[in-house]
């Protein structure tokens, strides 16, 4: 019987980001030769696939890739952070945004990633041993800008026109890292959010007068707004201005801001 060594199971878990237990009955049944062992985990593992599929999937990675022509932000899940530091995971993941970069889209394709590339998931969860999932992907068509924070904890993408230079749209998408805008600008946000919040402020403003009341919700919302709107967040370079004040020349279209695991 062949001798399975503490090194041999390391490396086969260095290349396939499978569990330290998998690893060594693998090699076992492959009789020490890593190659064979690799086949034996995969073959095993697409017969668990679906079971794995309805497992916890926090941990992971964003990833980005911007062209003159489009941007594409995606999210990576995986069970444990073992996983989403390994390369064949990084692999995976260049692979998905080579995927996406030869779909004519301009939104969300998260559906049709998944749909396109539901043998290669299962293949990566049979190799790796975990569940693996391809939770969102944007592709869009236009002036792009993106930016990872914490290894790709989060992530950020901005669609923009206007003059711009990249330490411009670096400073953006960093800043809507920090701030966590929900919304570009006001106009972004529809009657009933706005009738909602005010609801809630004249609630709290109850045995006032009527004219002072009014003149109340107009400072609460401008505050409200430069809590949540882009533009009127203090910029993050000079608190003393807005962003969009900071960035006269520059419109931001749309964004979004992405955290690893969060609720959807």
């Amino acid at each position: 019987m062949v001798q399975i060594s503490a090194k041999l199971v390391k490396d086969l878990r260095e290349k396939t980001g499978a569990g330290m237990m998998d690893c060594k009955r693998a090699l076992k049944e492959a009789e020490g030769n890593i190659q064979d062992a690799i086949d034996v985990l995969r073959k095993s593992g697409i017969a668990k696939a679906e079971k794995r599929s309805g497992r916890s999937a926090t941990e992971g990675k964003i990833i980005s890739k911007i062209t003159a022509d489009y941007g594409i932000l995606a999210e990576t899940l995986c069970e444990t952070d073992f996983v989403a530091k390994n390369d064949k995971f990084a692999a995976f993941g260049k692979d998905i945004l080579a995927s996406v970069s030869n779909m004519d889209a301009d939104g969300d394709v998260s559906e049709k990633v998944n749909e396109i590339e539901k043998d290669k998931i299962i293949s990566m969860v049979a190799s790796i041993g975990e569940n693996i999932q391809v939770r969102r992907v944007v592709k869009w068509q236009g002036k792009c800008s993106s930016y990872l924070h914490m290894g790709g904890r989060i992530g950020v993408m901005i669609e923009v026109e206007g003059e711009s230079d990249e330490e411009a749209l670096n400073n953006i998408c960093m800043h809507i890292a920090a701030f966590n805008p929900q919304y570009v600008s006001s106009n972004d946000i529809s009657e009933k959010i706005i009738e909602k919040e005010k609801e809630i402020h004249t609630a709290q403003l109850a045995g006032k007068p009527a004219q002072m009341i009014e003149k109340i919700l107009v400072g609460k919302l401008n505050k409200w707004y430069k809590e949540v709107c882009l533009n009127d967040q203090p910029w993050i370079r000079d608190d003393k201005v807005s962003t969009s004040k900071a960035n006269p020349n520059l419109t931001v279209k749309r964004f979004v801001r992405w955290q690893v695991g969060e609720e959807l």
